[in-house]
């Protein structure tokens, strides 16, 4: 059977969207790994599915498959490209559009600018929870990387991350020490890795290894994982300007309890089908 796709990407980090409302199939791991390689597939960081709701209370039901294969908790570049595609297919008419997730619900809210804000809730901090190894909850932890010590902010934004603070964004070892941490022990769940560098109080560069995928352009929850780590820790004030490799995000939070706000772009690249 034919399934249509739309390829579409959030500040250059770029997804499969599919489309199984009004479609029907039954997507494996399999399936995303096959369509997520570059040379032989459509090729992309991540595969998002849209299901109608198990919740009568939200709108759609959102899943994510990384380009390896393994489902994923959340995706913030992505919740806004699937904000994007449910109303230009006319799948609903909402502006403002409630999603459920594998780690909750998030709130969608298409703005007259083009831009979509995501409330993504409240971050978790407790180690257990992102999940994380440690004794007790801080506001960052050493972790020792081949012997040597890495100090770390831990966050989860529905998906564990860990969050370095940098001093140039393009001397950064994100391909030396992101898989490294992506696998430590102590991330049980494995970790995306974002390493920042603070310029001033309100803007900073971030580049982040993400689980599954390596290196993207972009990364929502990333960003919000570094913003609430920046602020924190005193480094940063809300609202949070994040310039990625793919382009800018917005991210606003009101401190612990308070959901964290992420803004930015989603477009559409292009309709296609794959067969199943």
């Amino acid at each position: 059977m034919l399934l249509r796709f739309t390829k579409m990407h959030g500040l250059g980090n770029d997804f499969m969207v599919l489309d199984l409302v009004s479609q029907h199939a039954h997507i494996l791991p399999k399936h995303a790994k096959q369509w997520g390689d570059r040379h032989t597939g459509v090729g992309f960081d991540q595969l998002l599915i849209v299901e109608a709701p198990s919740n009568p209370e939200v709108d759609f039901r959102y899943r994510i498959f990384n380009s390896d294969g393994s489902e994923v908790e959340q995706c913030g570049n992505g919740a806004r490209c699937f904000a994007r595609f449910v109303l230009d297919k006319r799948l609903t008419t909402k502006r403002q559009i409630k999603v459920e997730t594998k780690s909750g619900i998030i709130e969608l809210n298409v703005r007259s600018d083009g831009q979509i804000s995501v409330d993504m809730g409240p971050p978790r901090l407790v180690p257990h929870e992102i999940p994380f190894v440690a004794d007790a909850q801080a506001l960052s932890y050493e972790v020792d990387v081949d012997g040597q010590p890495v100090q770390l902010a831990a966050v989860s934004m529905g998906n564990p991350h860990a969050v370095l603070r940098v001093d140039d964004i393009n001397a950064a070892p994100v391909h030396e020490l992101g898989p490294k941490i992506e696998h430590h022990p102590r991330f049980p769940a494995r970790v995306n890795v974002g390493f920042l560098h603070v310029i001033d109080r309100q803007r900073g560069q971030l580049r982040v290894w993400e689980r599954g995928a390596g290196e993207t352009q972009a990364c929502g929850t990333g960003a919000c994982a570094a913003a609430v780590a920046a602020i924190s820790q005193g480094w940063m004030d809300s609202p949070v300007t994040l310039d990625l490799p793919g382009g800018r995000l917005s991210i606003e939070w009101g401190g612990p309890g308070q959901s964290v706000i992420m803004t930015g772009p989603a477009m559409r690249v292009y309709e296609g089908q794959v067969r199943l």
